[in-house]
């Protein structure tokens, strides 16, 4: 099992989560979250004033998945989630010990 942590734009996580599901990834958990990359935040104009923002809105996905449906997985979301534009995001692929299902008891794989 691998964890994957996701970073993309909001307006893509429907793309991201359809494919996804196309695929036959069952679950995910979604939160949104303000960061920064590369890009710095950037400069917005309110009433005439510019001011920086430093932290830029993203929404992260996390979702725990069988090995060999990771490379799968990750094409899926770069097609999905690519703009072609700076701050598209990133793909984090962790190793993952175990996952237990607290109601049952069940581990593994059959846990997820």
């Amino acid at each position: 099992m691998k964890k994957l942590e996701v970073i993309i734009k909001p307006f893509k996580l429907e793309d991201v989560k359809d494919g996804l599901s196309g695929i036959g990834v069952r679950g995910m958990t979604v939160s949104e979250v303000k960061g920064f990359g590369r890009q710095r935040g950037h400069k917005e104009v309110y009433r005439g004033a510019e001011y920086q923002v430093d932290f830029v809105a993203k929404v992260k996905i996390e979702m725990v998945i069988p090995e060999q449906l990771v490379s799968e997985a990750v094409r899926v979301i770069q097609e999905r989630a690519r703009t072609g534009e700076i701050g598209d995001g990133k793909i984090f692929i962790l190793p993952l010990e175990d996952a237990i299902r607290i109601r049952t008891g069940e581990s593994g794989e059959d846990a997820i």
